[in-house]
């Protein structure tokens, strides 16, 4: 019985803590890690760090746990709110970028300021396919690690403007059903109804729950894929 009642008490606690990071997350935005500031990353750091402690020992009371997890994604928070409001505190805090390749040339004393290896900026710009430095009018190290390439006008491929050919008009699709989920909000956005979607099953012989993908966009273009087929 003891026991029992550790493991649910120790499944109360994750559970918690869970929520509190799942909202705090929520709160600092949604970017991806590849796209963190520096002071983002060490904050997402210490909340795991944080967090593991009252997990993982549960001699810790649990407000103990969550007063320095709270503290930390406050302050995270009121960081957010000043680097929006303070263009100096933002260059302070998360830094601004810096250009390493202008018009064709390496600026090398910028590379090394950014601690940027050849072998490092090589890689990056094989990543936006471009083989040569001297097609590159600027590239630019962000302040979140990505970098911005811009090549010569003459080295972009033409778009379909600049070739005078008329591209066609692009829709986004919206999500009827989605693994046997059948999205009735996304139905009412549409502008269809509970008729048309007994149509369009009763044309493909199916049901919603037989259904992997059903979408439809404003030019009535469907796309509907059967449970357990590749397209």
């Amino acid at each position: 019985m003891v026991e029992v009642s550790g493991l649910l008490l120790s499944f109360l606690r994750t559970l918690i803590l869970y929520l509190v990071l799942i909202a705090g997350m929520r709160m600092l935005g949604k970017r991806q890690i590849g796209q963190l500031e520096p002071s983002e990353f060490v904050v997402a750091m210490l909340i795991a760090d944080l967090a593991s402690i009252p997990m993982q020992n549960e001699g810790v009371p649990l407000l103990s746990g969550l007063v320095p997890l709270l503290t930390v994604l406050g302050l995270e928070l009121c960081l957010s709110g000043l680097t929006m409001a303070s263009v100096r505190f933002r260059r302070i805090l998360c830094g601004k970028p810096v250009i390493l390749i202008e018009n064709g040339k390496l600026l090398q004393q910028n590379m090394r300021a950014a601690r940027i290896t050849l072998d490092e900026l090589g890689s990056h710009l094989r990543q936006k396919d471009v083989l040569d430095i001297g097609a590159v009018q600027f590239a630019i190290l962000e302040t979140d690690g990505n970098l911005s390439v811009f090549p010569y006008p003459a080295e972009v491929p033409a778009s379909a403007r600049d070739a005078g050919i008329q591209a066609k008009k692009q829709y986004l699709p919206v999500t009827i059903i989605e693994d046997g989920y059948l999205s009735r909000d996304n139905l009412q956005k549409s502008g269809k109804d509970g008729a048309w979607l007994d149509r369009v099953l009763r044309d493909r012989g199916t049901t919603v729950s037989d259904t992997f993908l059903l979408t439809v966009d404003p030019s009535d273009r469907i796309r509907w894929i059967r449970k357990g087929e590749t397209s």
